[in-house]
């Protein structure tokens, strides 16, 4: 599907699944319809909207820290005097994946309490690794003799990093902040666990009382905004470097 014929329906697709999100009653119908046993088959504290715009704001403001953060880091270990610090980054980011997003969560309670600072800071930690890579990985595929030749053209260091680093490790780039952002909207259904909203308040109610219906009605809106954040920032990496699609074609 070419670029121009793909992005209707990808504006179409958010389009109904906000409408979809919006419609409380067809949640409770549809339910109730699948699982007749059920007396609470949607979440009654908050619609399914509210708890949208909680989740995203988790997401978006962990990712936000992410690409402030994860960014510079990656460029500014590959430049100069800095490259003496590439493993120790690379090292750190890494253990900061490995561990859990709930261990995360429960050591940063001393510190900031229950609410969405420590969801938000479980969540940064979680999301800086793809990122951090990506970054690194399209700046250090950039070759020497590509460099040297822009020197030769009295390139100096911030022209070759604004000229000929960043527009080549861009599709690297993008790749890890799509990969970024759509584990953070994944992952951000363990924010509840320290008294914050989101999506993932319906999961944990469900699975605290054994009610499957609340567990779908938080799990299939994270689903769609996974994949449909996916589908958009692929959008925009085809947009912004149709130099790959030409080479892949």
């Amino acid at each position: 599907m070419s670029r121009a014929a793909s992005t209707p329906w990808l504006i179409a697709s958010w389009a109904l699944t906000w409408a979809l999100f919006a419609w409380q009653d067809f949640w409770r119908t549809a339910l109730h319809a699948l699982f007749h046993d059920v007396t609470t088959p949607v979440f009654e504290r908050a619609t399914l909207l509210t708890l949208v715009w909680q989740h995203l704001g988790l997401s978006l403001g962990a990712f936000g820290l992410v690409v402030l953060i994860g960014l510079p880091l990656a460029i500014l270990v590959t430049r100069g005097a800095g490259r003496a610090f590439l493993p120790l980054a690379s090292n750190v980011v890494a253990v900061g994946q490995t561990f859990p997003p709930t261990a995360v969560l429960f050591l940063a309670l001393p510190i900031f309490g229950f609410g969405p600072t420590a969801a938000v800071l479980a969540l940064f930690l979680y999301g800086l690794l793809p990122v951090v890579r990506g970054t690194l990985t399209g700046l250090e595929s950039v070759s020497d003799s590509a460099r040297d030749a822009a020197r030769g053209m009295g390139m100096n260091g911030l022209q070759l990093l604004t000229r000929l680093d960043l527009p080549l490790a861009l599709p690297a780039m993008l790749a890890g902040l799509r990969a970024s952002l759509v584990l953070l909207i994944s992952t951000a259904t363990i924010a509840p666990l320290v008294g914050t909203g989101g999506l993932g308040v319906p999961i944990i109610a469900g699975l605290s009382v054994g009610n499957l219906a609340l567990v779908l009605q938080g799990a299939v809106p994270v689903a769609l905004l996974a994949i449909l954040t996916d589908w958009t920032v692929r959008a925009v990496e085809r947009r912004v470097t149709p130099w790959q699609l030409s080479e892949a074609q």
